[in-house]
């Protein structure tokens, strides 16, 4: 390739370009006949021919197959794209790593044709190279100037992964008389993180150093087989579009729902994890269109329930995975939950307020009528807010970029001081006896425990529950009635918990708004509150035998021997 290198720009700074700025002309530039191939096997059949005879006398090299695979990066909120560039990380058949940063404008190359016309296909743009590695890291690489034209670009921001380009390059090079010619065929595959999005096979014919004048003969030649169609665009370009096109298809967006996350003993932490909330976000994903449409609360539970279950997996794993990584994914998961829990706790206020309503003589359900509607109203306000949320360009970025962490084995897995990952059948163990210790911390004050006490327990029993469920693939079958008496209890102090919310958004209305109430009106809310009251009162009270029943040496020694049982 005739792309700059790092001697090229010795002792000066490349000027960017694309975003209104011009092209340098001294800057050294690929220049390339670029085609999408229509009939594979007949073009690789003329092309065997010595183009079909016609490149008579001249000298063709040996022809190598590669395989490749670009990985093509930029920051979340595009920066080299938004400067006018694309960057590559490179590796041919496993071999070292390049960096690789291309213009995105086409400069029309001047030609001295005869005829005065450039080939359809003709392109050229900047190219600058480097060495690089399998970090994300820029600041990690050796210096280039690639590596300092990205520094320069992203101004400190993450790069990521945007799609990947792997192709099988079949090439040679034809000496011709004005100096060499690349000849490649590439079968392109492109994906975003492990999903197929296209495939296709790109004629490219490279002129090198001196011999661009030959690339119109070489043009009029493919071009006049029909085999081929003249394609300007890199094949970044195309994967982009392709990218944009799945971005905006609901079909390519939604991942498979599988039932289970499918861990095996032999996973590493990391990767088990990883499964985990994979599942998940496939079902927070789901969920999404029922819940922008609202036409059941059910959906929008459901896709609540996601993300707290993808919160409670970062911390199952806590320590399988780089600590900036998870607390980036587990900001953006508190954001959402935010949002829809804001949605979802009014739900819940006025599910438990017409469940009692329904048993009351209409002058009844009519006297309560000013607290369900401003409860409504409530609600219509913070469901305006879920959806902005959920249309904000921040939000689809989160989505296409936690979809490409889930879908990536060892993506942000730290390793042991040994090289080597944690494996599920050696900690799963500690980290489900660490949760039940968490929940048996309570068992000296809970003779006493008041409500907010009993709602902190009720968290840990959920941390345990979810723990014992991410690893139940790798436990016996009893551990399934372990885990359904672990639900029972953390269901009962739920309850007590929705009715001790409703009791307590309730008492808030009234003391706001008694004085503007009808003596009827604020005699029915006061005998709402007071059943709210009662309930979480006999709920307090009835909780003790599920919570002797996890505490229990029959619980202890079953949990022991179905820990002992992992892998």
């Amino acid at each position: 390739m005739t792309g700059t290198r790092d001697g090229d720009l010795a002792g000066g700074a490349l000027p960017l370009m694309g975003a209104g700025r011009k092209a340098d002309p001294s800057i050294p530039r690929e220049v390339e006949l670029k085609y999408l191939v229509r009939d594979l096997e007949a073009l690789r059949s003329w092309l065997a021919r010595d183009w079909g005879g016609a490149l008579d006398g001249v000298e063709f090299g040996n022809e190598q197959t590669v395989e490749v695979e670009d990985r093509y990066i930029d920051t979340a909120y595009g920066a080299l794209d938004h400067a006018g560039f694309g960057a590559r990380l490179r590796r041919e058949d496993n071999g070292p790593i390049t960096i690789t940063v291309k213009s995105a404008s086409h400069d029309r190359p001047s030609n001295d044709d005869a005829d005065g016309r450039d080939p359809k296909a003709l392109s050229q743009r900047v190219e600058v190279e480097g060495p690089a590695n399998e970090r994300l890291d820029p600041d990690a690489w050796p210096s280039s100037a690639a590596r300092e034209l990205i520094n320069e670009v992203r101004d400190g921001a993450r790069m990521r992964v945007l799609f990947t380009i792997n192709q099988r390059r079949e090439k040679k090079t034809l000496a011709l008389d004005d100096g060499p010619v690349q000849v490649a065929l590439d079968r392109v595959s492109i994906f975003r993180g492990a999903r197929p999005l296209a495939s296709f096979s790109v004629l490219e014919v490279e002129a090198g150093k001196g011999s661009g004048a030959n690339l119109t003969r070489l043009a009029n030649l493919v071009e006049a087989t029909g085999f081929v169609v003249p394609e300007p665009r890199s094949k970044e370009e195309i994967a982009r579009h392709y990218v944009t096109q799945a971005a905006e298809d609901p079909t390519h967006r939604l991942p498979r729902v599988p039932k289970s996350p499918g861990i095996k003993a032999d996973d590493s932490l990391g990767e088990a994890g990883r499964k985990v909330l994979r599942m998940h976000l496939a079902r927070m994903l789901h969920f999404e269109a029922g819940t922008r449409s609202g036409e059941d609360p059910e959906d929008l539970h459901k896709m609540r329930v996601a993300t707290r279950r993808m919160r409670a997996a970062w911390r199952v794993f806590d320590g399988a995975y780089r600590p900036k990584v998870q607390r980036r994914y587990v900001k953006e998961l508190r954001s959402i939950a935010r949002v829809l829990g804001e949605v979802r706790d009014i739900d819940v206020l006025l599910g438990d307020l017409d469940a009692y309503i329904t048993g009351l003589p209409t002058p009844g359900r009519e006297a309560v009528e000013p607290l369900r509607a401003a409860w409504r109203r409530q609600r219509e306000i913070a469901r305006k807010r879920l959806i902005a949320r959920l249309d904000s360009k921040g939000y689809r970025e989160f989505v296409d970029d936690y979809l490409d962490f889930t879908e990536s084995p060892g993506a942000a897995e730290i390793l042991t001081p040994l090289g080597q990952p944690s494996l599920v059948r050696d900690t799963a163990g500690s980290r489900i006896l660490a949760a039940y210790e968490h929940v048996r911390a309570y068992e000296t004050i809970i003779t006493w425990a008041d409500v907010p006490t009993l709602h902190a327990l009720r968290i840990e029993a959920k941390r345990l529950r979810y723990t014992m469920e991410y690893f139940s693939e790798v436990m016996p079958v009893t551990s399934r009635k372990l885990i359904a008496q672990v639900t029972e209890l953390q269901d009962h102090l739920g309850l007590m918990n929705d009715a001790d919310v409703a009791a307590t958004a309730t008492r808030e209305w009234l003391n706001l708004h008694a004085p503007q109430l009808s003596s009827t009106s604020r005699e029915a809310v006061g005998l709402y509150l007071d059943s709210r009251e009662a309930t979480v009162e006999q709920l307090r009270r009835s909780f003790r035998p599920l919570w002797r029943r996890i505490t229990g040496v029959t619980f202890r020694k079953a949990l022991g021997t179905a820990i002992t049982a992992i892998g």
